[in-house]
C-alpha cells in the first residue's frame, strides 16, 4: 500500500493592515528596525573634487504615462465600486465588500511602493491622493458595519 502523507500548508496574510484599517504591528517594528539600520549606517565620504567640474546631466523627470493612470483609476473605481459607491444594476443596492475593497487598496499600496520614485509627480499625487480617500472611505464603511452589525446583535438578544 502506498503511504499517504498529509500535505499541510501555511497561510501567512502579507497585508499591512489589519481589517480595521491599522498598520499591522510587525510592520511598525520593521519600519523601526530599518529606521536604526540606517542611523547606524556610517556616512557616506565626501566626493572628490577634480580641477574641472564634470558636466551634470539634467535630473531626469519620468514622463506621464496614460496607461499608467488609466491602472490607478480603473483600481480606484474597483475600491469605489465595492465600498458602496456605485449601485449593483441588478439590485438597485450598493455594493458592500469590504474585503474586496482592502485587497484593492492593498493592490494600489504595493502599485505605490514599487514605482516610487519613478512616478511623474501628477501621476504619484493622483495614487496618493485616491490612496487617501479610498482608506478613509474603508475606514467609514468598515465602523458603519460594525455598528449595523452591533445594532442588530443587540435587536436580536432583546427578542
Amino acid at each position: 500500500m502506498a503511504d499517504h502523507k498529509e500535505e499541510t500548508f501555511r497561510v501567512i496574510d502579507r497585508r499591512p493592515f489589519t481589517s480595521e484599517g491599522e498598520l499591522r504591528q510587525e510592520i511598525v517594528e520593521e519600519q523601526e528596525r530599518e529606521a536604526k539600520r540606517e542611523a547606524a549606517k556610517p556616512p557616506a565620504p565626501p566626493p572628490v573634487e577634480s580641477a574641472k567640474p564634470a558636466a551634470v546631466p539634467p535630473a531626469e523627470i519620468p514622463q506621464r504615462s496614460q496607461g499608467f493612470e488609466n491602472l490607478v483609476r480603473m483600481l480606484g473605481s474597483n475600491a469605489a465600486m465595492v465600498l458602496g459607491a456605485y449601485a449593483d444594476p441588478r439590485t438597485g443596492q450598493p455594493m458592500l465588500d469590504p474585503e474586496a475593497a482592502r485587497e484593492f487598496i492593498d493592490m494600489l499600496d504595493a502599485l505605490r511602493e514599487k514605482t516610487k520614485g519613478n512616478l511623474a509627480p501628477e501621476e504619484d499625487s493622483l495614487l496618493l491622493d485616491l490612496l487617501g480617500k479610498l482608506k478613509m472611505t474603508y475606514l467609514e464603511v468598515n465602523q458603519a458595519v460594525a455598528a449595523q452589525a452591533a445594532q442588530q446583535a443587540k435587536a436580536k438578544s432583546r427578542s
